[in-house]
């Protein structure tokens, strides 16, 4: 499956769309951005070995470590992978939902969850 950038942008902005308003709305200061593939550094502080795919990464401070001091600070950085999840799917459905769940993931992430409490919202198993 191919896909252009700007289709691929297009299919971010309606997974965005259609993921919860209130948790949207609460990303304040951070840029949602993609990218072809992670970089050597992202690669690094996502842990990734040789082989594993990388379909997002959430750079910054969770808004649950973050203090009274927190100000002045660059944006947190969400980047959605567009290689990695190519690799993964074969429909133009199986694209976009894999676009939206890696984005609900790393928002996750923004606040606070860690991956074993995303992976059992993921499953179903409520709040």
């Amino acid at each position: 499956m191919d896909i252009s950038d700007e289709q691929f942008d297009q299919l971010i902005s309606r997974a965005m769309d259609e993921l919860p308003q209130g948790y949207i709305k609460g990303l304040d200061n951070v840029a949602i951005v993609y990218a072809d593939d992670p970089d050597e550094h992202q690669r690094k502080k996502a842990h990734l070995r040789e082989n594993s795919l990388l379909f997002g990464l959430y750079e910054g401070i969770p808004l649950t470590r973050r203090g009274a001091g927190y100000t002045f600070v660059l944006p947190d950085k969400i980047t959605i992978f567009k290689n990695p999840i190519l690799a993964v799917v074969h429909t133009p459905d199986q694209l976009f939902e894999q676009v939206k769940r890696t984005l609900w993931h790393e928002i996750a992430h923004f606040y606070g969850l860690d991956h074993d409490r995303i992976h059992h919202l993921e499953n179903g198993h409520g709040q």
